[in-house]
Formats: structure tokens, sequence, C-alpha cells
């Protein structure tokens, strides 16, 4: 009876009030922190921690502040990162069958829809990973290795920049050409000139969606992707981007389909529409939909980060010239000034092999890696992670650990070499993650790096315009990209 009396006095403020604390109860309920989960700051009702960025920068300060192993609340999911070197191999290598698996993520599920290679799991994710891997070997073991296209794009790339005649210019469309070719080769079986309007179009539209999917307003869609959808914003950019780079893609398996020879499979496309008519096993998503997503994958994959690191390393070698010099004096010493560089060159080139892991080390083109959900209940860093929680890797702290590095925070590629002078792998370098998501692309991109390198180093002598500052700072969206710059570059 006090209770209906109560109801029956209320007016409309007073039934909004109710509401309000109705909800908010059940907000509490529904998102109470589960016993020993990863601390983390406090979250606001309704919306958890949206106004904390989830930039590199932010999540370091916060595993400083939290531990290695720490938590957010975005809406109503929780997101559980780890930092450090040993936590993050304990999560990706030692517990790997806890956390290979991806989550939906909104913002992605919208392109991909769990099919492609990034974004699937279970069987369909390992049938094309399999795939994938397969066609890349077997193209790197076939007459048309794939050393040799680097090593001819190699010299495309350098006529370009000898065509600039010693004049200031920005390197970004020329050296993401070069890379973008060698992907375009593996997957379409052809290159294109660099002034190739189609061409630069998919470059274009490949690096604004990269960029676009770091910023704090597109972040916003995973956390309330059903209000986002309906607002204008960068996600659309992202959405408009994929559709447009899928279309292009979709043009071309029409194309190959007339074409296509059986016995002579020239790319990935050809491989992938051959298998498609002798396998019929819906589950394993041999299907022309699933192709172009996967062909999205290896562009996003293959292009944008060997690009990016690429032009890393010329502002790191500007900044160090007396680095850049011993890099050209081991490459005169071992290679000379006319043969053209190879992949055999490499254990012989101890020094330039280690500046260009110190260029990926701080160059941090992807500071954080991509989210994995927890297959099971586990335990990570004496915290519990219940089954279904997202979580993020933070790759940053990996590469700057002042735990596994000397002078973390300072160009040194002394980092990767011994007493003498001999190259050494260090365990912490993991540019690429590690364990069963580790980059599908990480053995092409090797050999990008170190023959684009070697051949520009080679043939130039790289510095910027006079009183000039490059900064190292960077754009920071799902790769690390550097602010616009202009070099010269003197044929030696």
């Amino acid at each position: 009876m006090i209770f209906q009396a109560l109801f029956d006095s209320m007016d409309i403020s007073g039934w909004l009030l109710f509401g309000f604390a109705l909800l908010l109860l059940i907000d509490v309920v529904r998102n109470w922190r589960p016993h020993n989960f990863p601390p983390g700051p406090w979250a606001l009702p309704f919306v958890g921690n949206i106004f904390t960025g989830l930039d590199f920068k932010t999540i370091e300060k916060l595993a400083q502040e939290y531990g290695p192993v720490f938590s957010l609340r975005k809406g109503s999911e929780r997101l559980v990162f780890i930092s450090g070197y040993n936590m993050v191999k304990e999560a990706l290598v030692n517990q790997l069958d806890s956390f290979t698996d991806r989550p939906i993520v909104p913002l992605f599920h919208e392109t991909f829809k769990g099919i492609g290679i990034a974004m699937s799991n279970g069987y369909l994710w390992k049938k094309q990973r399999k795939f994938a891997n397969t066609h890349l070997r077997y193209f790197g073991e076939g007459l048309k290795s794939l050393d040799k296209y680097i090593e001819v794009e190699s010299n495309f790339l350098c006529e370009a920049f000898k065509d600039e005649q010693g004049r200031p210019f920005n390197p970004h469309y020329t050296i993401t050409n070069a890379v973008g070719n060698i992907i375009f080769s593996v997957v379409f079986g052809q290159r294109f000139e660099y002034s190739d309007p189609t061409f630069r179009n998919i470059l274009e539209l490949d690096n604004d969606a990269v960029i676009l999917a770091g910023s704090a307003q597109t972040q916003l869609y995973d956390a309330f992707p059903a209000l986002m959808k309906r607002l204008p914003g960068p996600h659309n950019g992202i959405f408009s981007s994929s559709t447009s780079l899928e279309a292009s893609i979709r043009r071309e398996v029409e194309s190959h389909k007339l074409d296509l020879d059986p016995s002579n499979p020239r790319d990935y496309i050809d491989n992938f529409l051959i298998e498609e008519k002798h396998n019929r096993n819906t589950e394993e998503g041999f299907d022309e939909g699933n192709l172009a997503l996967c062909c999205l994958d290896l562009f996003l994959a293959g292009s944008e980060t060997t690009s990016k690191t690429l032009q890393w390393g010329l502002i790191y070698l500007i900044q160090n010239p007396h680095i850049q010099e011993r890099v050209q004096a081991e490459i005169d010493r071992v290679i000379g000034q006319t043969r053209q560089p190879s992949m055999a060159d490499r254990p012989n080139l101890p020094y330039t092999d280690a500046v260009i892991h110190e260029i990926q080390r701080m160059g941090n083109i992807v500071p954080l890696n991509g989210l994995r959900v927890a297959a099971k209940d586990t335990t990570l860093g004496g915290c519990f992670i219940p089954k279904g929680t997202s979580v993020m890797p933070n790759l940053t702290s990996v590469l700057f650990d002042k735990n596994e590095w000397e002078t973390p925070n300072t160009f040194n590629p002394e980092h990767f070499l011994d007493a003498e002078g001999r190259f050494v792998r260090r365990e912490a370098f993991l540019p690429f993650s590690a364990g069963r998501r580790a980059c599908l692309g990480e053995g092409l991109a090797r050999m990008e790096l170190f023959l684009f390198f070697v051949s520009l180093l080679q043939r130039f002598h790289f510095s910027t315009l006079d009183g000039a500052e490059l900064s190292t700072e960077g754009i920071t969206g799902a790769t690390r990209t550097p602010y616009p710059f202009k070099i010269y570059a003197k044929s030696r």
C-alpha cells in the first residue's frame, strides 16, 4: 500500500527520476566488475571510459598506473590491455589457445562480416590463412619468385627518385606505389605504372581507411554502433573506402574469370578461383564474396605497414647522418654501387640489417595489436579474464620495454649487434606480433624492407631542407604514419 500511494503521488519529473535510477541500477548490475578482474579507471555510468583515448600513449600511461594487465569499459563492453614483453608473450605464445580468435568489432564487421582472413575465426580462418600462406610460398618458389619481383620494382623506385633530379619531394606516394606493386603482383598478377590513376586511387583509398580507423570518433562506433551508424563521422569514410576497394577487386576478379587457365594460374585470384571450382565445402569460404575480402585483407596488410616503415627509415637516417654513412660504407664494401642487391647479401650486411630492425622498432608501425577474444576463462598476470572478453596486446610496450632494450627511447642499431658486430635476433622484437595471429605477410615484408632499403641507400644520399626538422611523433591511425615531409635524394 505504501508503494502504491507513493507511485500514485509521483508527477512526471518523479517518474523520470525513478526511471533514471532504475536504468542506473541495471547498468551497475550489468557491468559489475567480476571478482579479480583486471583493474582500471573508474567508468562513467552507461558510457564507461569513452573519454579515455585508445591511443598507445594513453594506454602506456594507464599501464604504468594500473599494471601490465588492466581494463577499460567502452559502453557496456570491457577491454583488457596487456603490456610489457613478458605479459604479451604469456598471452600470445604461452597461452595461444586462449587468445587466438577475433571478437566482433562493429567497425570492421560492417565490411568483413566475419569472413576474409584477418577478421574470421575457426575453421574458415584456418583454411583461408593456410591457403594464402601456401600461395605465397608457391609464388616464392616458382620461376617468378617474389624477391625477383622486388628487385625489379626496386629499379623502378630508384628511377622515380632519380627523376626528381635533386628537387625536394615528398616520398610518400612513390614508396607506397612501389610497395603496393608487390602485393598487386601477388594478387592481380601485374604491376602498375606509378602514374596509373586507378592504381593511385586504390592506394589512396587504402591509406585513408587506415588513418581514419584510428580516430577517436571512429572508435566511438565500436562502443555505440546502433547510434553511430545513423550519425555522420569518419566511420562513414571507412565504409566508403572499403566499398570502393571491394568494387575494384570484384571487377578484377571478373576480368580474371574471362581468361582463366587452370593449368597455369597467374596469381592469388586465379588460384582461389580454381580452388572454388573444386571445393564445394562452403565452410571453407571458397566463394567470390570471400575472395574479394581476402584480397582486401592482403592489400591492407601488404602495403601500408611496409611503406610506412620505409618512410620512417628515411627520417631516422636523415636525423642520424653518421648511421646513413656507415650503412652505405657497408653496402659499398659488400655489394658495390653497380650490382643489384639480392637476399643472398643479407647475412653479409649485419649493420644494415640491424638498422632496418631498429627502424621497425622505433617506427612502431602498429602500436596496438589487433583485438583478440578469450576463448575460455583464463588467468593472466594474476587477473581473471572471463570467456568472451576482448583483449588488446600493446606492441608498443614490447618494442620499448625498458627491461628488454638498453636504450629503448633512442634510435640505436646496436640493439641488434653483438660485441663482434654480428647481427643478433631479439625475442622482444615483435613488430609482426606473435602466435597464430602473427602477421601473415611477415616473410614478404622482410624481403621488401631489405631489398628496397638497400637499393635506395646504395644509389642515393638522403637529406632534407635546410633548417627543417623531421618529426618522429607521427599520425596514429590503425598504423603510425609520419607527418608529411620532404627530402632530397642525391645520386651517389
